[in-house]
């Protein structure tokens, strides 16, 4: 199949040709954490510079160890021998569907590349929606009713991903909701794949309490749940490409991690050794890198609640982020205002006018898994805290984040674009550019 490049990195690079032409952009569609690397986790890494020797394929005991206490202190008890470390969560993931075979059950919305990466290994995902404000978990009846007709129908279903937290949402699954989809997964004999990336930034409110509390499926189903994370966003290391697998401490579990094993070995023998050295580190926790999270979830909290009331203002239906720096906001309620003064009725026509137009990166929700008539766009905050170092760590030390200029200028703009998307005349509206084209998944 023609493999085209994924829809978030695809965005970055036509805001940077946007710059490029001089145009002000508004950088809303790449899902980076925006944030500078700790100084300890530089220290780590020049440390071990000398680690040149290829490693365990399973990554090294230092770093398994390290994530087994992470997982373990988060109330979920986990053997060394069951994390697998690997060059970024994306080709853990791929590896884990070559080795589970069969079509998988996918949230819609949902990240771009699960759907994606099932395609390539040539599964046909079976997308089962969401409720709103509960994004990343499919609705465990209609996952039920789901996977049961792709299984009339003579297709092999064998698994279910779930986010939490939730990009594109920013929303946490409810517990009731979690445990329900786990009861459902045990039912249907499904494995249970949980992308925990974001577990760490949940959003704290004025008091610092957090605004929502994590479940994992592991809680509820620990024998079928398998848990991917990495220190791509809590970190903001995404270039660093580190992240490991927690399998179940049961039979699925053994019986994975040999086929998992064997895919690595293959494609990447093991991850970069210096990273893995001060992955380990980070994984430990020390006390100056949770301050840096506790310091980077405020800051996403604030900015990311800030860009909500903007489109809430503006008339967008939108749920109260609650964790890491996306919204989902959805232009439904002005539909028609959209369609009368720019001719647009699809998702992908006004994230095309409001690239073209404005210069403002956004993606539609059909990359997520939904209808293009849908008329949802995931927002992402963090390319606002600065374009420099410096701004970007005043954006984590500031207590009003939202005062620092340029921060204000990009929420003045952000005002400005959606006031003239929605207010303009008609008679002095330029035709809407043709959609602009997204990649096919």
């Amino acid at each position: 199949m023609t493999v085209t490049v994924s829809a978030t990195l695809a965005v970055n690079e036509a805001l940077e040709a946007k710059r490029r032409q001089g145009v002000r952009v508004l950088p809303l569609g790449f899902g980076e954490a925006g944030l500078p690397v700790h100084p300890v986790m530089r220290d780590q890494l020049t440390a071990g510079n000398g680690a040149n020797a290829y490693g365990p394929v399973a990554g090294s005991i230092d770093l398994r160890e390290a994530a087994a206490g992470y997982w373990s202190r988060r109330g979920l008890p986990t053997d060394p021998d069951t994390v697998i470390a690997g060059p970024g969560s994306k080709p853990l993931l791929y590896s884990l569907l070559l080795e589970i075979g069969g079509d998988t059950a996918i949230a819609a919305p949902s990240w771009v590349s699960y759907a994606a990466q099932s395609r390539l290994v040539g599964q046909r995902p079976v997308m089962v929606p969401t409720a709103t404000g509960q994004g990343g978990v499919p609705q465990p009846d209609l996952l039920h009713a789901a996977v049961t007709a792709a299984r009339e129908q003579g297709r092999t279903v064998n698994a279910v991903v779930v986010t939490v937290p939730d990009n594109p949402t920013g929303t946490v699954a409810e517990a009731e909701t979690v445990r329900r989809l786990a009861e459902v997964a045990r039912e249907l004999d499904l494995l249970i794949i949980s992308d925990e990336i974001y577990r760490d930034l949940v959003h704290v409110d004025a008091r610092g309490a957090d605004r929502a509390v994590v479940h994992s499926p592991a809680e509820y189903a620990p024998e079928r749940t398998v848990i991917s994370t990495g220190l791509s966003k809590n970190l903001a290391l995404g270039g660093w490409r580190i992240g490991v697998l927690r399998l179940p401490d049961s039979e699925i579990g053994r019986r994975l991690r040999g086929g998992l094993l064997g895919v690595a070995s293959e494609i990447w023998s093991s991850p970069a050794a210096p990273v893995q050295q001060a992955a380990a580190h980070a994984f430990t926790e020390p006390a100056e890198l949770r301050d840096h999270i506790d310091r980077s979830r405020r800051l996403h909290g604030i900015v990311a609640s800030a860009v909500a009331g903007v489109f809430s203002r503006a008339g967008a239906a939108v749920a109260a982020p609650s964790a890491a720096f996306y919204l989902y906001p959805d232009f439904e309620p002005v539909r028609e205002r959209l369609a009368a003064l720019h001719g647009v009725t699809t998702g992908p026509e006004l994230t095309g006018l409001l690239l073209e137009r404005y210069g403002m990166g956004v993606l539609p929700a059909v990359e997520f898994g939904e209808s293009s008539a849908a008329l949802r766009m995931r927002v992402a905050t963090s390319l606002l805290y600065g374009d420099t170092e410096d701004k970007r760590y005043a954006a984590l030390s500031a207590e009003d984040p939202l005062a620092l200029p340029w921060i204000r200028a990009h929420l003045d703009r952000l005002t400005e674009v959606l006031g003239s998307l929605l207010s303009e005349a008609p008679s002095t509206v330029i035709p809407a550019p043709k959609a602009v084209a997204q990649p096919v998944h």
